[in-house]
């Protein structure tokens, strides 16, 4: 066993993880003891469980969520017909108490009140392009986040050249530092960045840190929140795991936010541990990319953050204080930073608002493109309607390309990839597997006008199930670099034929068709 391995076994026997997994099953074990000890009204109970599924099937057909959500649980259902009722009640609902339903109201009404529609911008650009401004008023009116010129963008293609960034604009920060990211892990990347947030502290700096609870339940110590606010740093945990059968674990905060001044913002695929700065190897290769901002859009970036640290914190800020003003910040980098072209739109994603935000893009920016389109992703596990629009743009002529990893984080779910990859090479688009490692880039380019840099996989816990964000661009300098660095990255990669899918064994297809079914609950 190797010495990664065997860290990562230590960790997780002497973690959080290892509780929760005995709380849980014991809570499994004594519900199903309470149902033997009705051994003898069997019959009786056997035929109200079986009513109670057809009733929680009815209900599952009857509610708002994914048609493919929908049939993996019923299924489920139909295997267990006994239990499997009692199982989406607990795993499959997304259920809102009354307060947190006030809570994501709040962030709604916030968000709409404090980001101001851009009317003029999507006006003009009607005039060029009624397709790109049909895609930005949809952000802007179902996502609540404007459009912008203003703003320098910088394509960051590795985590070695984000975090070096990232490090060189966090040690200017006059006023205030807000991170947010889904995992964070003590070592190398994580203990020079903390080291600089405790200077800045020191500074007078405002310094804030949101990160998922779920995400780092294998990196962090218990209550390592408690460590950041004896540093001076203010500290939210997004959903704490508690050990309790519950669907409130299905909602994970897997958004990666970095915001210095509300003048300079990152997102993108990386979160703040050592395995995306290659410092650490778990897959190979770690191939990343991110999104830097400065100027206006960075706005959008400061109030998705300031919302959600609303929504943890129960409180209600005057958000117009964090508000950077351009024009006085003094003799700073500015300059040519506010000559950039192109149109520029973050967006945030909510999976308790009922609006698929990151799945509608994705899925317009398919349909209209016209000559090409490349896409990197970490895993391909897509619905009817994705498939759909992808194979039919390829099958229209559209230079179609997908890049996934040739050396997996999670075998089962890379098995799920695999699956697809027959029915995408028939209609002619293209796949590619990254051969030195795994690629956790989440990016689409197309026709040399539209790009997408973000947090949103393509699979259903990204798209339906997590809060995430993501930046739109149009017609930006930095769509070139996206595309350069695309075509960089097929350098070390191997295509995929279907001749390489023909000669893969009868029983591996079967598990991957198989796990395909039950990828929405994984």
């Amino acid at each position: 066993m190797s010495n990664i391995k065997k860290n990562n076994l230590k960790k997780i026997l002497n973690s959080r993880v290892l509780i929760t997994v005995i709380a849980i099953v014991l809570q499994l074990l004594a519900f199903i003891s309470v149902i033997i000890k009705f051994n003898n009204y069997f019959a009786f109970f056997y035929a109200g469980s079986i009513v109670f599924s057809l009733l929680v099937v009815l209900f599952i057909l009857y509610n708002r969520s994914n048609p493919v959500y929908k049939i993996a649980w019923i299924i489920l259902i139909l295997i267990f017909p006994i239990f499997g009722g009692f199982f989406y009640i607990f795993f499959g609902v997304n259920r809102l108490s009354n307060r947190r339903k006030r809570s994501m109201e709040t962030i709604f009404y916030k968000t709409k009140e404090t980001l101001h529609p851009q009317p003029g911008i999507i006006a003009e650009l009607e005039k060029s392009n009624s397709n790109a401004a049909n895609q930005s008023r949809y952000i802007q009116d179902y996502s609540f986040y404007p459009p912008y010129r203003n703003t320098y963008c910088e394509y960051l293609p590795s985590g070695e050249q984000k975090f070096a960034k990232l490090k060189e604009e966090l040690k200017k920060a006059r006023y205030y530092i807000f991170l947010e990211y889904f995992i964070i892990e003590e070592g190398v990347l994580w203990n020079s960045i903390l080291e600089i947030l405790v200077d800045k502290v020191k500074e007078g700096v405002d310094v804030r840190v949101i990160y998922d609870d779920f995400g780092c339940l294998t990196t962090l110590p218990y209550k390592y929140n408690r460590k950041l606010e004896e540093l001076g740093i203010k500290c939210c945990v997004f959903n704490p795991v508690i050990p309790v059968l519950s669907s409130r674990h299905n909602n994970r905060d897997h958004r990666k936010i970095a915001i210095i001044d509300g003048y300079t913002a990152f997102t993108g695929g990386l979160n703040l541990a050592d395995e995306y700065i290659n410092v650490k190897e778990l897959y190979g290769h770690w191939k990343d990319s991110a999104i830097m901002l400065k100027g206006e859009a960075a706005w959008s970036l400061t109030v998705m953050f300031l919302t959600m640290w609303d929504y943890l914190k129960g409180t209600d800020e005057d958000y117009r204080k964090y508000k950077c003003d351009l024009e006085h910040l003094g003799d700073t980098d500015l300059g040519s930073d506010r000559n950039s072209s192109g149109i520029v739109q973050p967006f945030a994603d909510s999976p308790l608002d009922n609006e698929s935000v990151g799945e509608t893009i994705y899925f317009n920016l398919i349909n209209k493109v016209e000559k090409y389109l490349y896409i990197t992703t970490p895993y391909l596990i897509i619905n009817n309607e994705i498939i759909t629009a992808l194979t039919t743009a390829a099958k229209g002529g559209v230079d179609v390309r997908i890049i996934t990893p040739y050396i997996p984080d999670k075998w089962y779910v890379h098995a799920v990839t695999r699956s697809y990859y027959k029915l995408l090479l028939e209609a002619g688009i293209k796949i590619y597997e990254y051969t030195p490692g795994f690629i956790h880039s989440k990016t689409f380019v197309a026709d040399h006008k539209y790009g997408v840099v973000g947090t949103i996989n393509l699979d259903y816990r990204s798209l339906f199930l997590h809060f995430e964000c993501g930046v739109w661009l149009y017609d930006c300098d930095i769509i070139q670099d996206m595309y350069n660095d695309f075509l960089k990255t097929l350098e070390d990669c191997r295509e995929i034929t279907l001749l390489d899918i023909n000669e893969i064994k009868w029983h591996k297809k079967m598990i991957g068709f198989i796990l395909r079914v039950f990828a929405p609950l994984m």
